[in-house]
């Protein structure tokens, strides 16, 4: 094999400056790619091309467990788009909110209703965040408090399920990481493996019952939620109807007239659900779960499940099947960006492979870096990824190629630094102004975005930060019950941040707006 010295370098470095310069992954990945292919046609512009088609993107797209990822995809695409037209989503999180009789239950709902809908982290802000915000309001809760919890409950939970678009996406990364290493292992077993140490996510989403139960608010939160109580003490004694006001009343009719039956949203789900455990734990008692029983096991439920929703549209909406077919392929055609960026991803892991970037990496910092160090370093160059980029799916896909190399080579605990790569990237697109999901959350709850973002960012913060701990702790101990004494420790501190520095803001009259 040629040494290609520290050009080996230059593809996924370049890949990464472009990403977060012009935050366009699928040009960076692109950019990145061709300078591979270039550095290894020794920098014939023609052969480059040439090359980069034929023995790159045509070989990962021949790949037959690439391919079975590919279509796995669109057809999640298409399930979540039929789900979303028939307003199940809508008639489930309605049924929750009948339960809603006070500020900290209206909270919990939210988090309920945000934790439920897991199968899209972008209709989650977009179902749940108009459901409650005449509820929010009814309860004397800010906006910025409701763009909180469904942004924190978005892509925070879609991370931690296997069987959706986000874990097909990441386990084929995954799983070509792993074959350019030449390590044997199936994909589906080394996320669950990883789930343990997926520190931030189960960080931020127990972060918000943490924070519900003090009653209490701190910092640029507390400020919004005393803001909107002046406000609303202000119309109460004015006696006038606001525009704040109007609105409120608009969305609790337009709550009210919410009428799908709860069937076309449970029956989906169920389906959807038994399908998956029932092919699952046939292959476990049989042959044993492989990569390719996975997929096709998640593939068939999918379709099952779609065709259920198909028919309780017609059934109870009188929506044609013809129909429900074009909304289909339009949930589809929204998943081509994903494939697109997997593809480019699977490119470039291969160009690198073929450059020996991993072990020129390893050869770089191996005297430098102690390999337990690793997963916390990767958490933060991770975090700065796609804090700049807005993209966590554009940070896994530049990262899984580099970081998984390197670990190996260094004897860095696979399961846990790409853990890191997963935290990491979550944390910085949770928390980024220009991420499409902080957006929709600003966007579903009616909130400033600029507001969401400075108001969410010292939350996050704290599980960032113990986040950031716990790879520390567990590149030396790699014991996946340390998550436990980091939501101890984050319980701890969440008290004593908002008795030191918070304040009640259940003080506003109680006279109906």
């Amino acid at each position: 094999m040629s040494d290609y010295g520290v050009l080996s370098i230059v593809p996924p470095a370049l890949s990464i400056f472009l990403a977060i310069y012009t935050r366009n992954v699928i040009f960076s990945l692109s950019v990145g790619s061709f300078m591979g292919a270039l550095i290894l046609s020794g920098f014939n512009p023609f052969y480059a091309i040439v090359d980069l088609v034929e023995q790159h993107v045509f070989v990962q797209l021949s790949s037959s467990s690439n391919s079975q990822v590919l279509i796995v995809s669109l057809v999640i695409g298409g399930f979540i788009a039929l789900l979303e037209k028939s307003g199940g989503a809508t008639s489930f999180s309605t049924l929750v909110t009948k339960f809603v009789s006070s500020p900290a239950r209206g909270q919990i709902a939210a988090w309920l209703a945000g934790v439920t809908i897991f199968f899209t982290d972008s209709g989650n802000a977009l179902i749940v965040g108009p459901l409650f915000r005449p509820i929010f309001r009814k309860l004397k809760l800010c906006k910025e408090k409701l763009a909180y919890i469904i942004d924190t409950t978005a892509a925070p939970v879609s991370i931690l399920v296997p069987f959706i678009g986000w874990g097909v996406y990441i386990m084929s990364l995954i799983e070509n990481a792993y074959e350019d290493i030449g390590v044997s292992e199936q994909a589906f077993q080394v996320l669950l493996d990883v789930w343990p140490y997926q520190f931030y996510a189960l960080l931020a989403l127990l972060s918000i019952p943490m924070f519900i139960s003090s009653g209490r608010d701190f910092g640029p939160m507390l400020k919004a939620q005393q803001k909107f109580n002046q406000s609303l003490q202000q119309s109460i004694q004015d006696q006038q109807p606001t525009k704040q006001t109007e609105t409120m009343a608009d969305e609790s009719k337009s709550l009210a007239q919410t009428n799908v039956k709860i069937s076309t949203f449970l029956v989906p789900i169920s389906v959807l659900l038994f399908s998956i455990a029932g092919f699952l734990t046939y292959f476990a008692f049989t042959e044993g779960v492989g990569g390719v029983h996975v997929r096709s096991g998640i593939f068939i439920s999918y379709l099952f499940a779609s065709m259920a929703c198909a028919l309780l549209m017609k059934r109870n909406q009188n929506i044609g099947f013809n129909s429900s077919l074009t909304e289909f392929f339009k949930g589809m055609e929204k998943l081509i960006y994903i494939c697109s960026i997997l593809v480019l991803a699977w490119t470039l892991s291969s160009i690198c492979k073929d450059l020996n970037t991993g072990q020129h990496l390893a050869d770089l910092i191996g005297g430098t870096i102690p390999p337990a160090l690793l997963p916390a370093l990767v958490f933060l160059l991770g975090a700065l990824m796609s804090f700049a980029t807005g993209s966590s799916y554009g940070t896994f896909a530049i990262l899984m190629i580099i970081v998984v190399p390197v670990a190996h080579d260094l004897g860095a605990p696979l399961t846990i630094t790409i853990a890191a790569v997963l935290s990491g990237g979550l944390f910085g697109d949770h928390t980024s102004p220009i991420s499409d999901t902080t957006a929709l959350a600003s966007m579903g709850s009616d909130c400033p975005h600029i507001d969401h973002v400075s108001t969410q960012l010292a939350y996050a913060l704290i599980s960032g930060s113990m986040a950031f701990v716990g790879f520390i702790l567990a590149g030396y101990f790699q014991m996946p019950w340390i998550i436990v004494g980091l939501l101890l420790a984050q319980f701890v501190l969440i008290r004593a941040i908002v008795t030191i520095f918070g304040k009640s803001t259940s003080s506003v009259s109680a006279t109906t707006v």
